[in-house]
């Protein structure tokens, strides 16, 4: 739990106090009032952090003005409708309640960091109503009450008047530019009352339907001619419930007249009652343009038959010839191929003629042809500037007259360059493919035979890999025996048993002790791992709870703690509920992990911490540590048998590299894992996560 801040002298605190009121009389930022009580609280009530949220104008929200500290999101905002939120309910309160994390319904939890808080309501009076103006948050909530609600009662003023100038100033800023807008609109815009009386006009507006004390008689009788022709639309358009109608107004400057469509639409208003808008859409162009394009199409009509292929097909080279074979019109990629030009190629003309005599006896087997309108085929024509040949298929096209008589021929070329070009690549892709399938072919028989190959050898290495567990697991037996001897003779000799020994011999004794055991140990793990792999490795399922293994482990530690004179914290939750599950195996990973972590933390800090999720029925058990991190990529590697994150010669940090993997494959017996979240010189976390209830036996 936080301290308060030290006590201030009364004089000083009374210094303060009238500092923080004349800055907050004097302030026109909210955000920057906010902000400053915030730290006035921090350094003369003992806030560790804090939040001031404020209720808008239109008290539909509770939102965050400022805060101080982490926890707050800079962008948390609360429906005041949501009366269930504790911060809701607290805003609209008398007094200040003190709140805690609601676990489980993340809508109502308190959003300052999971820790419990302070909520100090804030009232302004505003006439004769004490309004809610917003809301005060700190953390912890054993800070100064006193010095909170005061803070609360000066600050909700300037709140509420800073808020509602905000308010103000945003909706007037809002109509300048609606009436920007508006003004920007070429077309008059009018809102006008049940009578007809305009309540609101955009430039072009006034300038039909507004006269000025200074304007000229003849104005001041246009816009009173309009006025009245208004009115009497705006009337019948009423009468027929909305609607169109066009509208003949006199323009007040030229005296010509203007060509309006009247668009309007009822407005209703809860305060004024129901108005009309009205949008005067300036037609007089439009119409004379409409008479001008009924004129022309009823002159494209005559060449529409004609037209139709010549516009779906402008891509392509295009011609048209009379009934006599001699060529009328042609497209630009027309005039490419068959007219003559100022080239220079002296071919150029030759090339042109060539084209044309071939072109000439296509469309003429059309023209003497008695049956059919179309036909197609192929010509070969050759390119007049580089003189390469150019295929193409010549579709053509009769054009009959009223009284059935050939009028034109259209015809229209298509290029089949890129068509057999592509033709003659996909039996290129074709070829390749084959050949691509029949390598696929080879390397998927190649690879059934090395798979079998490695299936072969699997079942070969399976007893290899047996007889190796078997063999450790005998030695680790064998080594064990003579070691154990060695400790009880040299624990014999230790206490004095053959004798009292010199200053160099316990020395001696005490390292061959030390050394037995770091060997003995390593054995042990060999033989963990042997047993684990053997699948003989039994599993004694009991309810124990977590805190007292943990501190049953670091009292294990102490001489080790005290030798590193590192710091180890214990982190545990209030309600962490007791687990069923192998407790001597539990208590080797998290001795593992916290010795692990001691061995590789110079100075620093080692966290032990646990706690469960009741969603997920799992208990976590981590230790963090601010030591030398590990490599993202070794993350996986420490877990393997025989191997640490710096395997050569040289590597500063002894082991035999056994620790974590048993840790993991205890875990995995146990229905658990172990998870690793690190960083070089960042120090590391490892996580041992196990279900509460161990299911199998």
């Amino acid at each position: 739990m936080a301290a308060t801040a030290p006590a201030r002298s009364a004089v000083v605190q009374a210094e303060a106090r009238l500092g923080l009121a004349e800055f907050l009389l004097t302030c026109d930022d909210l955000e920057e009032c906010a902000r400053r009580s915030l730290e006035w609280l921090a350094e003369y009530a003992g806030a560790r952090a804090g939040a001031c949220l404020a209720v808008d104008v239109e008290h539909t929200r509770l939102s965050l003005i400022a805060s101080h500290g982490p926890g707050m999101p800079a962008d948390f905002s609360v429906d005041l409708e949501d009366r269930a939120h504790p911060l809701v309910a607290a805003a609209f309160g008398r007094q200040a309640v003190t709140l805690t994390e609601q676990r489980g319904d993340r809508r109502t939890a308190v959003p300052l960091g999971r820790v419990p808080i302070l909520a100090q309501p804030m009232y302004a009076r505003v006439g004769r109503e004490n309004v809610p103006g917003g809301l005060l948050v700190v953390s912890p909530p054993e800070a100064n009450s006193a010095l909170v609600e005061w803070v609360g009662s000066v600050l909700a003023s300037p709140l509420v008047r800073l808020g509602r100038n905000r308010s103000l100033t945003e909706a007037d800023r809002r109509i300048r530019r609606e009436r920007t807008l508006l003004d920007a609109v070429p077309d008059p815009i009018l809102l006008t009352d049940p009578e007809g009386r305009v309540l609101i006009a955009n430039a072009r507006a006034k300038a039909l339907l507004v006269a000025g004390e200074g304007e000229s008689e003849g104005r001041r009788r246009a816009v009173a001619l309009n006025n009245m022709l208004f009115s009497s639309a705006l009337a019948q358009t009423a009468i027929q419930e909305g609607g169109r109608r066009e509208l003949l107004l006199v323009d007040p400057v030229e005296g010509s007249d203007l060509l309006f469509e009247l668009l309007s639409t009822a407005a209703p208003d809860t305060r004024e009652g129901t108005a009309l808008v009205s949008i005067l859409r300036n037609i007089s162009d439009l119409r004379r343009a409409s008479e001008e394009i009924e004129e022309n199409y009823r002159r494209l009509r005559i060449a529409e038959a004609g037209l139709d292929l010549i516009i779906d097909s402008v891509a392509d080279p295009i011609l048209v010839t009379d009934p006599a074979g001699a060529l009328v019109m042609m497209n630009a990629p027309a005039e490419r191929l068959f007219s003559v030009r100022g080239s220079l190629v002296p071919e150029h003309g030759v090339r042109v003629q060539a084209n044309d005599a071939h072109f000439s006896a296509f469309v003429s087997n059309l023209l003497f042809a008695t049956e059919g309108e179309r036909r197609r085929g192929e010509i070969g024509l050759v390119d007049p500037e580089t003189g390469l040949p150019l295929p193409v298929e010549a579709i053509s096209g009769k054009i009959f007259s009223e009284h059935g008589e050939v009028t034109a021929i259209v015809t229209v070329l298509h290029d089949r360059t890129e068509e057999i070009e592509r033709a003659r690549l996909y039996e290129e892709l074709k070829r390749a493919s084959a050949l691509l399938e029949e390598r696929v072919r080879q390397a998927t028989s190649e690879l059934v035979g090395q798979n079998e190959l490695l299936r072969r050898q699997r079942i070969e290495l399976e007893p290899a890999s047996a007889a190796k567990s078997q063999f450790l697991a005998n030695m680790s037996h064998e080594f064990r025996t003579p070691l154990n001897a060695i400790l009880g003779y040299t624990s014999l000799l230790l206490q004095g048993v053959s004798g009292e020994l010199g200053a160099q011999q316990e020395r001696n004794l005490s390292r061959v002790d030390s050394n037995a055991r770091h060997l003995l140990a390593i054995i042990n793990d060999i033989l963990d791992i042997s047993r684990i792999e053997a699948g003989k490795m039994p599993l004694h399922v009991s309810s124990f709870p977590i805190p007292a293994l943990v501190q049953e482990v670091l009292a294990e530690l102490e001489p080790l703690i005290q030798r590193s004179k590192l710091s180890v914290r214990v982190e545990t939750a209030r309600k962490l509920r007791p687990i069923s599950s192998d407790r001597a195996k539990v208590k080797q990973i998290v001795l593992n992990l916290v010795t692990n972590a001691i061995k590789f933390t110079p100075s620093g800090v080692v966290t032990v911490s646990a706690r469960n999720d009741p969603a997920v029925k799992e208990v976590e058990i981590a230790v963090r540590d601010t030591g030398i991190g590990i490599k993202t990529e070794d993350h996986e590697r420490v877990f393997e048998d025989f191997r640490q994150a710096d395997n050569s010669p040289a590597r500063e940090y002894g082991g035999a590299g056994l620790g974590l993997a048993i840790c993991r494959r205890l875990a995995s017996m146990m229905e658990g894992r172990v998870e690793l979240q690190s960083a070089v010189g960042q120090g590391s976390t490892f996580t041992l996560t196990l279900p509460v209830r161990l299911r199998r036996r």
